[in-house]
């Protein structure tokens, strides 16, 4: 007899069910949160145990290599389809979720999860940071905006380095405002401080590494794209194609087909990391428009929106660079735009990323 084990894993305690193979349950109850504490919970099947499962989520990446540690064969489910597979439950308790991801254990029918290095996590930790500053300081702006509305003052496109200058002189009759004004730019330029600070720390990273040197060859791409690519893929082995890439940063379109009168063929599903995909949007954009040199993908993407729409074209070119930049990865090869242009030209491209990168580092 085989036993299968579902965790439903919060802050405080873990929900643990274990089952046999005939679906008979042996086990319920709850315990601390802790692994030491989930291996004495399942002391009494260890010879026998063959799966213990647990949905993808905040506490996977520090739980799930500690469960392996202590010896159990703990397995990250993908959190979609668990929550599909239990959707018809009557009632969501901590209880019935664990007892539901034994069941799941028990017929396989799920998809596991990819727990990525703990190198790669503190990479991303790094991303996220700085994408939480930059998204504060553009709040403080856009508050600051639109509280000068109320006075029928217009800061319209006013850059980012003369904002502070005038903000200050919009406001310098009122002395209450000009006091709240104050305060709030010190705000912003303490957190714009922070974030400099972090997005330095970002190209410095990107400078020593290789594979994100390589990436940035590609015209558009800039270290976030790459570091953030790098750190999303983080082993690129567990793709068994470079255009699976595409789908998992959820830039291919839903199909939804019902015998032979029905195949619809949608928008983008944009299943998977919302900022590497805006990154690679981003890269695609720059590529298409500002961009003047000879790329064989460029010339692709500018026929699509000829042919179409422009932001469905650059939508098209994104998958492609994930594609591209997956498959650079694996085989270890560079970039060329343009078979016939000139090597020189991305010779010179490349040198002059790099140079601005090592000139991070002096």
């Amino acid at each position: 007899m085989e036993f299968f084990c579902g965790l439903d894993v919060s802050i405080e305690e873990t929900a643990v069910c274990v089952v046999d193979d005939q679906g008979v349950v042996h086990l319920r109850g709850a315990v601390t949160t802790e692994p030491a504490a989930i291996v004495t919970a399942l002391q009494p099947f260890l010879g026998r145990l063959r799966r213990v499962g647990h949905e993808a989520g905040a506490l996977s990446p520090w739980l799930h290599p500690e469960l392996l540690r202590a010896g159990l064969p703990a397995v990250c489910l993908e959190t979609r389809h668990v929550r599909a597979a239990m959707s018809a439950q009557r009632n969501k308790t901590d209880a019935a979720d664990a007892l539901g991801i034994a069941h799941i254990m028990r017929t396989g029918w799920f998809r596991q999860a990819h727990i990525k290095t703990e190198a790669c996590y503190r990479l991303r930790l790094l991303l996220t940071h700085r994408r939480t500053l930059k998204r504060k300081v553009l709040d403080l702006e856009n508050a600051i905006r639109h509280s000068l509305k109320a006075f029928g003052i217009k800061l319209g496109g006013t850059a980012r380095g003369a904002f502070d200058q005038a903000v200050r002189r919009a406001v310098a009759d009122d002395p209450l405002t000009s006091e709240l004004m104050d305060a709030m730019l010190a705000a912003r330029a303490a957190l714009w401080k922070e974030y400099k600070r972090l997005h330095d720390l970002v190209v410095k990273v990107v400078a020593r590494n290789d594979l994100c040197r390589r990436f940035m060859a590609i015209p558009g791409v800039g270290p976030v794209t790459a570091l953030s690519f790098m750190a999303a893929i983080d082993d690129p082995s567990r793709f068994c194609r470079s255009r699976d890439v595409a789908a998992y940063f959820g830039l291919t379109s839903r199909r939804w087909q019902s015998g032979t009168s029905i195949d619809v063929k949608g928008r983008i599903s944009k299943i998977g990391d919302a900022e590497v995909r805006h990154a690679l949007y981003e890269a695609a954009s720059v590529l298409m428009t500002r961009f003047k040199g000879r790329d064989k993908v460029r010339t692709w993407g500018l026929a699509l929106a000829k042919r179409g729409c422009h932001r469905k074209a650059t939508v098209a070119v994104a998958r492609k660079l994930a594609v591209i930049m997956h498959a650079m990865w694996v085989d270890g090869t560079c970039y060329v735009g343009d078979p016939t242009a000139p090597e020189t030209d991305t010779a010179a491209r490349a040198a002059a990323k790099n140079r601005k990168l090592l000139g991070a580092l002096a």
